[in-house]
């Protein structure tokens, strides 16, 4: 039995990215996916780069950011191949600005499923 379906539903595909977060007071070994660095943390933006280099070489990216509580970001690169930065940071400032104080540093786990649905037709 053959299903004809109209030439738009043929070639439709749906990409979507599920987001986990899960968030805790920075403490050591620091790094996980992400870390989070408030305008008035203990440490900044430089010194959590120096950190991250030391215990990781070339396997995170600093972002600054233009945020009322949060100064920068520290993002684990292959994180970024999956899912771009802008999507990811909005999600992570959006849920961590809800609880958290500009004084801390959070590490954030990060896990992201993609799910992709598409219509292929059988012949």
């Amino acid at each position: 039995m053959f299903l004809d379906l109209p030439d738009n539903k043929k070639r439709e595909s749906t990409r979507t990215a599920e987001i986990t977060l899960r968030l805790s007071e920075f403490e050591f070994p620091p790094m996980q996916d992400v870390l989070l660095i408030g305008r008035k943390a203990p440490i900044g933006p430089e010194s959590a780069r120096k950190m991250a280099d030391v215990l990781s070489p070339d396997q995170y990216e600093i972002i600054s950011l233009e945020h009322h509580f949060f100064e920068a970001a520290i993002v684990r690169k292959s994180l970024l191949t999956i899912i771009p930065q802008e999507k990811l940071l909005m999600v992570v400032l959006e849920e961590c600005e809800k609880i958290s104080p500009e004084s801390l540093v959070l590490k954030i786990h990060v896990s992201v499923v993609v799910n992709v649905k598409r219509v292929v037709e059988l012949d």
